[in-house]
């Protein structure tokens, strides 16, 4: 079912931040009302090719396993990002510290905090990246909500120093990204050409994704230093797609196409393949319009089957992490149309919600679960780091 809305008012928008707070984050409590007859992928609207992508179609059926729990006992764990050698950093949301987890043993060390991490809602200390040029500069890149705003910092990483002092002061290399109780984004990478991209949300204020001036429900990319990325669609803007609710999945595939996950409202959640200067629809649109004007989704999901969080490329496939699913999707992409493979979940149920999903090399994911933030169901069980052998 297509899901058309006029521009919403910012009284309407206002009043609907709590209403629409729970799926916002796949929260338990988000409201299903059943207007979609499942999972399905988008027609051809804006998305499809001529001809299949290059490359071998991986297998029509898939599969995901478990293979070993890494490390326990995490607290909000948000952001993942792999170490040289095999060892993870992850950033704890609400505790606003990032812990190395080593590759083998699972043991945890915390570098330390970052000041001026603000936690409250679904904001605090969310996506982690390494710098490009990690091997001299050693520098780690965060996302994070402040009193004031969402930002992006980089800090020295000093093995050298004591367990919870190794990180360097916050060099903020991009600040002014609209914070909220909810919507607040939070994934940032580092794409094939060497620039950062990163994924906000909009606050809850719909009006702000069609609103090229705005940095609220965009996709952005910068230089390494913060600036504007040379070759952006809009001049010297940092806004590289917009249209969209609450972006927070973003992976390449081996072609250097970028992907991106975001939350729906009520509907639809989206998974779409992120094209320069394009408009991906809301809050005209939530999930396939067929619309001159807006970019579809090349897969789109009801909000109780998916909620999606991280994604990774790996086998031909992307992988998305599902919170309120609770499960992990596989949607192939090479070698074949996008959007006319069916997607597939895995481990539904099983691990509780999934935040967070990272390429390891080969046919490895790793996938971190996230039942100790506030949507989550602490009963269920601890925080883990998960091996996930897939094709």
């Amino acid at each position: 079912m297509i899901v058309q809305r006029p521009a919403v008012t910012a009284a309407l928008a206002a009043a609907a931040l709590v209403l629409t707070a729970g799926c916002s984050s796949g929260g338990s409590d988000a409201p299903d009302k059943g207007k979609s007859p499942g999972s399905s992928p988008a027609d051809s609207g804006g998305t499809s090719r001529e001809k299949p992508r290059a490359g071998e179609a991986p297998p029509e059926k898939g599969a995901a396993k478990v293979t070993k729990t890494l490390t326990e006992n995490l607290k909000s764990p948000w952001g993942l990002a792999p170490l040289p050698g095999g060892d993870l950093l992850v950033s704890s949301r609400d505790e606003g510290t990032i812990t190395r987890v080593d590759g083998k043993t699972g043991k945890k060390t915390e570098l330390g905090s970052v000041p001026g991490a603000s936690p409250a809602g679904e904001g605090g200390l969310m996506g982690l990246a390494l710098s490009p040029s990690y091997a001299s500069d050693h520098m780690v890149y965060a996302y994070f909500t402040t009193e004031s705003d969402n930002r992006i910092a980089r800090m020295l990483y000093d093995e050298k120093k004591p367990s919870g002092e190794q990180l360097g002061a916050p060099d903020t290399v991009f600040k002014g990204i609209p914070k909220g109780v909810v919507h607040n984004g939070g994934r940032i990478a580092f794409g094939p050409d060497k620039m950062l991209y990163a994924g906000t949300g909009e606050t809850g204020e719909s009006g702000l994704a069609q609103d090229k001036k705005s940095l609220g429900g965009k996709i952005l990319r910068l230089t390494p230093d913060g600036d504007p990325a040379p070759g952006n669609p809009f001049g010297d803007s940092p806004v590289y797609s917009y249209g969209h609710r609450n972006v927070q999945g973003l992976a390449w595939d081996e072609d250097k196409q970028l992907w991106a996950a975001e939350f729906g409202q009520d509907t639809w959640d989206e998974l779409n393949e992120i094209k320069a200067g394009d408009n991906y629809g809301w809050p005209e649109v939530e999930g396939k319009g067929d619309n001159d004007g807006f970019h579809d989704p090349v897969a789109q999901w009801k909000t109780s089957e998916a909620s999606p969080s991280g994604i990774a490329y790996a086998e031909g496939s992307i992988w998305m992490a599902g919170l309120r699913g609770e499960r992990l999707w596989r949607i192939p992409v090479r070698g074949v149309h996008p959007g006319t493979v069916e997607p597939q979940s895995f481990l539904k149920g099983e691990q509780g919600r999934l935040r967070t999903v990272v390429a390891a090399g080969g046919d490895k994911l790793w996938l971190v679960t996230n039942e100790t933030d506030s949507r989550g169901t602490p009963e269920k069980g601890d925080d883990k780091i998960l091996e996930v052998e897939v094709r």
